[in-house]
Protein backbone atom coordinates (compact mmCIF):
# COMPACT_ATOMS: atom_id res chain seq x y z
CA UNK A 1 0.00 0.00 0.00
CA UNK A 2 2.88 2.38 0.90
CA UNK A 3 4.30 1.73 -2.84
CA UNK A 4 1.23 2.73 -4.12
CA UNK A 5 0.17 5.59 -2.31
CA UNK A 6 3.82 7.30 -3.09
CA UNK A 7 2.19 7.45 -6.94
CA UNK A 8 -1.11 9.40 -6.39
CA UNK A 9 0.48 12.22 -6.95
CA UNK A 10 1.28 11.18 -10.52
CA UNK A 11 -2.39 9.12 -10.57
CA UNK A 12 -4.18 12.20 -9.86
CA UNK A 13 -2.18 14.22 -12.67
CA UNK A 14 -2.00 11.72 -15.21
CA UNK A 15 -5.69 12.16 -14.96
CA UNK A 16 -6.04 15.35 -14.65
CA UNK A 17 -3.74 15.44 -18.37
CA UNK A 18 -5.65 12.70 -19.92
CA UNK A 19 -8.93 12.75 -19.78
CA UNK A 20 -9.52 15.94 -21.77
CA UNK A 21 -6.99 14.21 -24.67
CA UNK A 22 -9.39 11.07 -24.24
CA UNK A 23 -12.91 13.26 -24.95
CA UNK A 24 -11.01 14.91 -27.66
CA UNK A 25 -9.98 11.61 -29.47
CA UNK A 26 -13.37 9.64 -28.80
CA UNK A 27 -15.37 13.00 -30.56
CA UNK A 28 -13.38 12.60 -33.66
CA UNK A 29 -14.63 8.38 -33.41
CA UNK A 30 -17.88 9.30 -32.59
CA UNK A 31 -17.52 11.94 -35.60
CA UNK A 32 -16.82 9.52 -37.93
CA UNK A 33 -19.72 6.94 -37.21
CA UNK A 34 -21.60 10.27 -37.60
CA UNK A 35 -20.25 10.61 -40.77
CA UNK A 36 -20.83 7.18 -41.89
CA UNK A 37 -24.17 6.85 -40.42
CA UNK A 38 -25.61 10.31 -42.38
CA UNK A 39 -23.90 9.90 -45.49
CA UNK A 40 -25.53 6.43 -45.45
CA UNK A 41 -28.67 7.47 -44.79
CA UNK A 42 -28.72 9.56 -47.56
CA UNK A 43 -27.65 6.59 -50.01
CA UNK A 44 -25.61 3.55 -50.43
CA UNK A 45 -23.02 4.86 -53.34
CA UNK A 46 -22.13 8.22 -51.26
CA UNK A 47 -21.32 5.84 -48.41
CA UNK A 48 -19.47 3.48 -50.31
CA UNK A 49 -17.68 6.76 -52.14
CA UNK A 50 -17.01 8.35 -48.22
CA UNK A 51 -15.58 4.85 -47.34
CA UNK A 52 -12.88 4.49 -49.44
CA UNK A 53 -11.68 8.16 -49.29
CA UNK A 54 -11.67 7.92 -45.61
CA UNK A 55 -9.95 4.28 -45.67
CA UNK A 56 -7.27 6.13 -48.12
CA UNK A 57 -6.87 9.33 -45.86
CA UNK A 58 -6.16 7.35 -42.77
CA UNK A 59 -2.86 6.64 -43.20
CA UNK A 60 -1.16 10.46 -44.41
CA UNK A 61 -3.57 11.66 -41.73
CA UNK A 62 -1.99 8.91 -38.68
CA UNK A 63 1.62 9.56 -39.90
CA UNK A 64 0.95 12.96 -40.20
CA UNK A 65 -0.59 13.04 -35.89
CA UNK A 66 2.46 10.94 -35.07
CA UNK A 67 4.94 13.34 -37.12
CA UNK A 68 3.15 16.23 -34.94
CA UNK A 69 3.86 14.32 -31.72
CA UNK A 70 7.32 15.36 -32.16
CA UNK A 71 6.74 18.44 -30.63
CA UNK A 72 5.27 17.58 -27.27
CA UNK A 73 8.77 16.24 -25.69
CA UNK A 74 10.07 18.87 -27.00
CA UNK A 75 8.05 21.41 -25.26
CA UNK A 76 8.07 19.35 -22.46
CA UNK A 77 11.30 19.54 -21.57
CA UNK A 78 11.65 23.59 -21.56
CA UNK A 79 8.15 23.55 -19.86
CA UNK A 80 9.89 21.68 -16.23
CA UNK A 81 12.67 24.06 -17.08
CA UNK A 82 10.60 26.87 -16.90
CA UNK A 83 12.00 28.29 -20.61
CA UNK A 84 8.69 29.67 -21.80
CA UNK A 85 10.88 32.15 -24.65
CA UNK A 86 12.07 28.66 -26.30
CA UNK A 87 8.64 26.88 -26.33
CA UNK A 88 7.42 29.65 -28.34
CA UNK A 89 10.42 29.43 -30.53
CA UNK A 90 9.66 25.75 -30.85
CA UNK A 91 6.17 26.35 -31.52
CA UNK A 92 7.46 28.77 -34.68
CA UNK A 93 9.51 26.15 -35.87
CA UNK A 94 6.79 23.40 -35.56
CA UNK A 95 4.67 25.40 -37.90
CA UNK A 96 7.07 25.60 -40.38
CA UNK A 97 7.80 22.31 -40.23
CA UNK A 98 4.11 20.80 -39.95
CA UNK A 99 3.10 22.89 -42.72
CA UNK A 100 5.72 21.66 -45.01
CA UNK A 101 4.72 17.91 -43.97
CA UNK A 102 0.92 19.35 -44.76
CA UNK A 103 2.36 20.38 -48.36
CA UNK A 104 4.31 17.31 -48.66
CA UNK A 105 1.23 15.05 -47.66
CA UNK A 106 -0.89 16.59 -50.29
CA UNK A 107 1.22 16.85 -52.96
CA UNK A 108 1.53 12.81 -52.10
CA UNK A 109 -2.10 12.31 -52.10
CA UNK A 110 -2.45 14.60 -55.14
CA UNK A 111 -0.72 12.04 -57.32
CA UNK A 112 -2.81 9.39 -55.76
CA UNK A 113 -5.88 11.50 -56.61
CA UNK A 114 -4.82 11.48 -60.58
CA UNK A 115 -4.40 7.78 -60.66
CA UNK A 116 -7.95 7.15 -58.57
CA UNK A 117 -9.35 5.98 -61.23
CA UNK A 118 -7.11 3.24 -61.37
CA UNK A 119 -7.98 1.64 -58.32
CA UNK A 120 -10.27 -0.81 -58.99
CA UNK A 121 -13.45 1.31 -57.37
CA UNK A 122 -16.42 0.65 -59.56
CA UNK A 123 -16.96 3.23 -62.29
CA UNK A 124 -20.45 4.95 -60.55
CA UNK A 125 -18.83 5.63 -57.63
CA UNK A 126 -15.72 8.36 -59.68
CA UNK A 127 -18.06 10.80 -59.75
CA UNK A 128 -18.54 10.64 -55.98
CA UNK A 129 -14.94 10.01 -54.88
CA UNK A 130 -13.52 12.68 -57.33
CA UNK A 131 -15.04 15.61 -55.17
CA UNK A 132 -14.86 14.38 -51.34
CA UNK A 133 -11.31 13.32 -52.62
CA UNK A 134 -10.24 16.98 -53.22
CA UNK A 135 -12.26 18.56 -50.23
CA UNK A 136 -10.19 16.40 -47.95
CA UNK A 137 -6.88 16.89 -50.04
CA UNK A 138 -7.29 20.30 -49.02
CA UNK A 139 -8.17 20.05 -45.26
CA UNK A 140 -4.54 18.20 -44.51
CA UNK A 141 -2.18 21.29 -44.65
CA UNK A 142 -5.09 22.67 -41.61
CA UNK A 143 -4.77 19.61 -39.70
CA UNK A 144 -1.40 19.58 -39.41
CA UNK A 145 -1.23 23.01 -38.51
CA UNK A 146 -3.75 22.57 -36.20
CA UNK A 147 -1.95 19.87 -35.03
CA UNK A 148 1.59 22.39 -33.97
CA UNK A 149 -0.62 24.23 -31.45
CA UNK A 150 -2.51 21.41 -30.35
CA UNK A 151 1.13 19.23 -29.17
CA UNK A 152 2.25 22.43 -27.88
CA UNK A 153 -0.40 23.04 -25.99
CA UNK A 154 -0.34 19.63 -24.50
CA UNK A 155 3.51 19.38 -23.99
CA UNK A 156 2.58 23.15 -21.49
CA UNK A 157 0.09 20.79 -19.91
CA UNK A 158 -2.95 22.71 -21.31
CA UNK A 159 -4.84 19.86 -22.36
CA UNK A 160 -8.91 21.81 -21.74
CA UNK A 161 -8.21 24.39 -24.36
CA UNK A 162 -7.47 22.27 -27.59
CA UNK A 163 -10.06 19.89 -26.49
CA UNK A 164 -12.73 21.71 -26.12
CA UNK A 165 -11.76 23.30 -29.60
CA UNK A 166 -12.45 19.31 -30.95
CA UNK A 167 -15.52 19.08 -29.16
CA UNK A 168 -17.11 22.55 -30.81
CA UNK A 169 -15.55 21.61 -34.48
CA UNK A 170 -17.20 17.85 -34.17
CA UNK A 171 -20.65 19.94 -32.96
CA UNK A 172 -20.14 21.92 -35.84
CA UNK A 173 -19.22 18.97 -38.28
CA UNK A 174 -22.24 17.61 -37.77
CA UNK A 175 -24.86 20.12 -37.90
CA UNK A 176 -23.16 21.24 -41.28
CA UNK A 177 -23.16 17.37 -42.34
CA UNK A 178 -27.05 17.66 -41.24
CA UNK A 179 -27.81 20.87 -43.25
CA UNK A 180 -25.75 19.97 -46.54
CA UNK A 181 -25.54 16.51 -46.93
CA UNK A 182 -29.63 16.89 -46.83
CA UNK A 183 -30.25 20.34 -48.29
CA UNK A 184 -31.79 22.34 -45.46
CA UNK A 185 -31.96 25.73 -44.78
CA UNK A 186 -32.94 26.47 -48.44
CA UNK A 187 -29.40 24.93 -49.63
CA UNK A 188 -29.61 21.97 -51.99
CA UNK A 189 -28.73 18.42 -50.81
CA UNK A 190 -25.50 17.58 -51.68
CA UNK A 191 -24.71 14.02 -50.22
CA UNK A 192 -21.32 13.18 -49.57
CA UNK A 193 -20.27 16.46 -51.07
CA UNK A 194 -22.02 18.16 -48.58
CA UNK A 195 -19.89 15.83 -45.49
CA UNK A 196 -16.66 16.88 -47.12
CA UNK A 197 -17.48 20.63 -47.36
CA UNK A 198 -18.14 20.41 -43.49
CA UNK A 199 -14.92 18.52 -42.58
CA UNK A 200 -13.19 20.99 -44.55
CA UNK A 201 -14.75 23.97 -42.63
CA UNK A 202 -14.29 22.64 -39.38
CA UNK A 203 -10.81 21.26 -40.06
CA UNK A 204 -9.91 24.89 -41.11
CA UNK A 205 -11.85 26.44 -38.37
CA UNK A 206 -10.16 24.55 -35.52
CA UNK A 207 -6.81 25.95 -37.03
CA UNK A 208 -8.16 29.29 -37.36
CA UNK A 209 -9.77 29.54 -33.33
CA UNK A 210 -6.12 28.13 -31.94
CA UNK A 211 -4.18 30.68 -33.83
CA UNK A 212 -6.59 33.64 -32.51
CA UNK A 213 -6.47 32.32 -28.92
CA UNK A 214 -2.45 31.86 -29.18
CA UNK A 215 -2.41 35.55 -29.99
CA UNK A 216 -5.43 37.24 -27.82
CA UNK A 217 -5.27 34.74 -24.82
CA UNK A 218 -3.32 35.98 -21.84
CA UNK A 219 -2.05 32.91 -20.27
CA UNK A 220 -0.39 32.13 -23.84
CA UNK A 221 1.48 35.74 -23.82
CA UNK A 222 4.33 34.66 -22.51
CA UNK A 223 5.01 32.02 -24.81
CA UNK A 224 4.12 34.66 -27.93
CA UNK A 225 7.23 36.66 -26.82
CA UNK A 226 9.47 33.83 -27.44
CA UNK A 227 7.21 32.89 -31.03
CA UNK A 228 7.37 36.69 -32.18
CA UNK A 229 11.07 37.26 -31.13
CA UNK A 230 12.56 33.96 -32.49
CA UNK A 231 13.53 33.14 -35.55
CA UNK A 232 13.81 29.62 -37.68
CA UNK A 233 16.74 28.08 -37.10
CA UNK A 234 17.99 24.64 -38.20
CA UNK A 235 18.59 22.69 -34.68
CA UNK A 236 15.29 23.38 -34.20
CA UNK A 237 13.88 22.11 -37.23
CA UNK A 238 16.31 19.00 -37.27
CA UNK A 239 15.16 18.38 -33.81
CA UNK A 240 11.64 18.52 -34.72
CA UNK A 241 12.21 16.62 -38.08
CA UNK A 242 14.06 13.47 -36.16
CA UNK A 243 11.02 13.47 -33.67
CA UNK A 244 8.23 13.55 -35.97
CA UNK A 245 9.67 11.01 -38.39
CA UNK A 246 10.52 8.50 -35.77
CA UNK A 247 7.06 8.76 -34.12
CA UNK A 248 5.18 8.83 -37.41
CA UNK A 249 6.82 5.45 -38.47
CA UNK A 250 6.15 4.38 -35.26
CA UNK A 251 2.28 4.90 -35.74
CA UNK A 252 2.38 4.12 -39.23
CA UNK A 253 3.79 1.15 -38.87
CA UNK A 254 1.25 -0.88 -36.03
CA UNK A 255 -1.64 0.98 -38.64
CA UNK A 256 0.15 -0.92 -41.39
CA UNK A 257 0.25 -4.12 -39.29
CA UNK A 258 -3.63 -4.04 -39.18
CA UNK A 259 -3.90 -2.81 -42.58
CA UNK A 260 -1.55 -5.73 -44.20
CA UNK A 261 -4.03 -8.27 -42.18
CA UNK A 262 -6.95 -7.04 -43.22
CA UNK A 263 -5.93 -7.40 -47.04
CA UNK A 264 -4.91 -10.72 -46.17
CA UNK A 265 -8.56 -11.69 -44.28
CA UNK A 266 -9.86 -10.79 -47.54
CA UNK A 267 -8.39 -13.07 -49.36
CA UNK A 268 -10.86 -15.19 -47.08
CA UNK A 269 -14.18 -13.96 -48.15
CA UNK A 270 -16.18 -11.04 -47.10
CA UNK A 271 -17.20 -12.90 -44.24
CA UNK A 272 -14.29 -12.76 -42.49
CA UNK A 273 -13.71 -9.73 -43.87
CA UNK A 274 -16.83 -7.80 -42.55
CA UNK A 275 -16.08 -10.04 -39.07
CA UNK A 276 -12.40 -8.18 -38.60
CA UNK A 277 -13.68 -4.43 -39.42
CA UNK A 278 -16.17 -5.11 -36.85
CA UNK A 279 -13.67 -6.12 -33.82
CA UNK A 280 -11.09 -3.53 -35.01
CA UNK A 281 -13.57 -1.31 -34.80
CA UNK A 282 -15.06 -2.57 -31.22
CA UNK A 283 -10.81 -2.03 -30.57
CA UNK A 284 -10.35 1.06 -31.60
CA UNK A 285 -12.29 2.63 -29.05
CA UNK A 286 -10.35 1.50 -26.45
CA UNK A 287 -6.87 2.29 -28.07
CA UNK A 288 -8.11 5.45 -28.04
CA UNK A 289 -9.02 5.89 -24.93
CA UNK A 290 -5.21 4.42 -23.70
CA UNK A 291 -4.24 6.76 -25.67
CA UNK A 292 -4.92 9.26 -23.80
CA UNK A 293 -3.28 8.04 -20.86
CA UNK A 294 -0.26 7.24 -22.87
CA UNK A 295 0.21 11.22 -24.11
CA UNK A 296 -0.24 12.31 -20.57
CA UNK A 297 2.34 10.07 -19.85
CA UNK A 298 4.73 11.48 -22.74
CA UNK A 299 4.02 14.55 -21.30
CA UNK A 300 4.94 14.11 -17.72
CA UNK A 301 7.94 12.12 -18.55
CA UNK A 302 8.91 14.94 -20.80
CA UNK A 303 8.79 17.65 -17.95
CA UNK A 304 10.53 15.30 -15.74
CA UNK A 305 13.31 14.38 -18.34
CA UNK A 306 13.94 18.56 -18.82
CA UNK A 307 14.57 18.85 -14.97
CA UNK A 308 16.86 15.90 -15.03
CA UNK A 309 14.32 13.70 -12.17
CA UNK A 310 15.00 10.44 -13.14
CA UNK A 311 13.02 8.90 -10.01
CA UNK A 312 9.77 10.98 -11.54
CA UNK A 313 10.44 9.55 -14.75
CA UNK A 314 10.16 5.75 -13.78
CA UNK A 315 7.21 6.62 -10.98
CA UNK A 316 5.20 7.94 -13.76
CA UNK A 317 5.84 5.62 -16.57
CA UNK A 318 4.73 3.15 -13.35
CA UNK A 319 1.71 5.23 -12.75
CA UNK A 320 0.66 5.66 -16.49
CA UNK A 321 0.91 1.92 -17.00
CA UNK A 322 -1.52 1.10 -13.86
CA UNK A 323 -4.00 3.49 -15.20
CA UNK A 324 -3.86 1.41 -18.55
CA UNK A 325 -3.74 -1.73 -17.41
CA UNK A 326 -6.90 -1.16 -15.01
CA UNK A 327 -9.08 0.39 -18.04
CA UNK A 328 -7.83 -2.81 -20.10
CA UNK A 329 -9.31 -4.78 -17.26
CA UNK A 330 -12.57 -3.24 -17.47
CA UNK A 331 -12.41 -2.76 -21.26
CA UNK A 332 -11.60 -6.91 -21.46
CA UNK A 333 -14.58 -7.56 -19.05
CA UNK A 334 -16.89 -5.48 -21.23
CA UNK A 335 -15.51 -7.58 -24.09
CA UNK A 336 -16.11 -10.34 -22.26
CA UNK A 337 -19.50 -10.01 -20.81
CA UNK A 338 -21.11 -8.86 -24.09
CA UNK A 339 -19.30 -11.14 -26.96
CA UNK A 340 -22.23 -12.16 -27.69
CA UNK A 341 -24.28 -9.06 -28.26
CA UNK A 342 -21.30 -6.47 -29.57
CA UNK A 343 -21.59 -7.18 -32.81
CA UNK A 344 -25.30 -6.56 -33.21
CA UNK A 345 -24.24 -3.16 -33.78
CA UNK A 346 -22.85 -3.33 -36.58
CA UNK A 347 -24.61 -6.24 -38.47
CA UNK A 348 -27.21 -9.15 -38.59
CA UNK A 349 -25.38 -11.36 -40.35
CA UNK A 350 -25.01 -14.40 -38.09
CA UNK A 351 -21.97 -15.51 -39.89
CA UNK A 352 -20.09 -12.62 -38.67
CA UNK A 353 -21.74 -12.65 -35.41
CA UNK A 354 -20.15 -15.84 -35.31
CA UNK A 355 -16.76 -15.20 -35.80
CA UNK A 356 -16.95 -12.21 -34.23
CA UNK A 357 -17.58 -13.70 -30.74
CA UNK A 358 -14.34 -15.98 -31.13
CA UNK A 359 -12.24 -13.12 -32.32
CA UNK A 360 -13.39 -10.80 -29.02
CA UNK A 361 -11.13 -13.81 -26.51
CA UNK A 362 -8.06 -12.74 -29.48
CA UNK A 363 -9.08 -9.00 -28.62
CA UNK A 364 -8.66 -9.50 -24.87
CA UNK A 365 -5.80 -11.65 -25.01
CA UNK A 366 -3.47 -8.61 -26.55
CA UNK A 367 -5.02 -5.88 -24.10
CA UNK A 368 -1.97 -6.44 -21.79
CA UNK A 369 0.39 -6.16 -24.59
CA UNK A 370 -1.33 -3.45 -26.03
CA UNK A 371 -1.07 -1.42 -22.24
CA UNK A 372 2.73 -1.79 -22.55
CA UNK A 373 3.58 -0.75 -25.87
CA UNK A 374 1.61 2.50 -25.71
CA UNK A 375 2.73 3.00 -22.18
CA UNK A 376 6.65 2.29 -22.66
CA UNK A 377 6.36 3.58 -26.54
CA UNK A 378 5.17 7.39 -24.79
CA UNK A 379 7.85 7.20 -21.94
CA UNK A 380 10.41 6.96 -24.80
CA UNK A 381 8.80 9.55 -26.54
CA UNK A 382 9.10 11.66 -23.85
CA UNK A 383 12.45 11.16 -23.09
CA UNK A 384 13.35 11.71 -26.93
CA UNK A 385 14.06 8.11 -26.98
CA UNK A 386 12.62 8.07 -31.26
CA UNK A 387 15.19 6.09 -32.84
CA UNK A 388 15.38 2.95 -30.60
CA UNK A 389 11.70 3.42 -30.55
CA UNK A 390 11.11 2.95 -34.42
CA UNK A 391 13.15 0.18 -34.52
CA UNK A 392 11.77 -2.10 -32.11
CA UNK A 393 8.05 -1.51 -33.48
CA UNK A 394 9.52 -2.65 -36.98
CA UNK A 395 10.72 -5.60 -35.17
CA UNK A 396 7.82 -6.57 -33.14
CA UNK A 397 5.07 -5.49 -35.96
CA UNK A 398 6.80 -6.77 -39.16
CA UNK A 399 9.34 -9.16 -38.17
CA UNK A 400 7.17 -10.92 -35.90
CA UNK A 401 3.64 -10.15 -35.85
CA UNK A 402 3.63 -10.20 -39.85
CA UNK A 403 4.99 -13.36 -40.57
CA UNK A 404 2.98 -15.05 -37.39
CA UNK A 405 -0.31 -13.60 -38.80
CA UNK A 406 0.47 -15.34 -42.39
CA UNK A 407 2.00 -18.51 -41.10
CA UNK A 408 -0.56 -19.17 -38.61
CA UNK A 409 -3.71 -17.94 -40.94
CA UNK A 410 -2.41 -19.40 -43.72
CA UNK A 411 0.83 -21.87 -43.93
CA UNK A 412 -1.43 -23.80 -40.53
CA UNK A 413 -4.71 -23.13 -42.17
CA UNK A 414 -5.93 -21.00 -38.83
CA UNK A 415 -8.08 -19.05 -41.13
CA UNK A 416 -8.86 -15.41 -39.86
CA UNK A 417 -8.48 -16.63 -35.90
CA UNK A 418 -5.16 -18.08 -36.94
CA UNK A 419 -4.36 -14.37 -38.56
CA UNK A 420 -5.33 -12.78 -35.23
CA UNK A 421 -3.04 -14.95 -33.14
CA UNK A 422 -0.52 -12.81 -34.47
CA UNK A 423 -1.28 -9.50 -32.97
CA UNK A 424 -1.29 -10.88 -29.35
CA UNK A 425 2.05 -12.01 -30.12
CA UNK A 426 3.48 -9.04 -31.64
CA UNK A 427 1.73 -6.33 -29.46
CA UNK A 428 3.23 -8.13 -26.32
CA UNK A 429 6.88 -9.09 -27.95
CA UNK A 430 6.88 -5.46 -28.83
CA UNK A 431 6.21 -3.80 -25.56
CA UNK A 432 8.50 -6.12 -23.54
CA UNK A 433 11.19 -4.63 -25.73
CA UNK A 434 10.08 -1.35 -24.94
CA UNK A 435 9.76 -1.70 -21.51
CA UNK A 436 13.05 -3.24 -21.65
CA UNK A 437 14.37 -0.36 -23.49
CA UNK A 438 13.37 2.19 -21.28
CA UNK A 439 14.15 0.77 -17.86
CA UNK A 440 17.67 0.28 -19.94
CA UNK A 441 18.01 3.85 -20.63
CA UNK A 442 17.34 5.12 -17.68
CA UNK A 443 19.17 2.78 -15.62
CA UNK A 444 20.29 5.45 -12.34
CA UNK A 445 24.07 4.54 -13.63
CA UNK A 446 23.53 5.80 -17.25
CA UNK A 447 23.74 9.88 -17.75
CA UNK A 448 21.12 10.30 -20.16
CA UNK A 449 19.48 13.18 -19.06
CA UNK A 450 19.83 16.71 -21.10
CA UNK A 451 22.49 19.11 -20.11
CA UNK A 452 21.10 22.52 -18.39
Amino acid sequence: MKYFSQLKTHYRALIRLGVPIVVGQLGIVIVGLADNIMVGQYGTFDLAAASFVNSVFNIPILFGLGFSYGLTPLVGQFFGRKDKFKIGQLLRNSLLVNGCMGILLTLLMGILYLNVDKMGQPDELLPLIRPYFLLHLASLLFVMLFNSFKQFSDGITDTITPMYIMISANVLNIVGNYVLIYGKLGIPAMGVVGAGISTLTSRILMFIAFAVLFYRRLYYRKYLVGYKRSRYNHPDILSLNKMGWMIGIQMGLETALFSITGVMIGWLGSIALAAHQVVVSISTLGFMIYYGVGAAISVRVSNYYGQGDLANVRKTTVAGFHLILCLALTASSVFLIFRNSLGYLFTTSEEVLQIVSVLIYILVAFQFGDSLQITFANALRGIGDVVSMAIISFIGYFLIAMPMCYLSGFSFEGGITGIWIGYPIGLTVTGLMLCCRFYYITHPKRKFFPTR
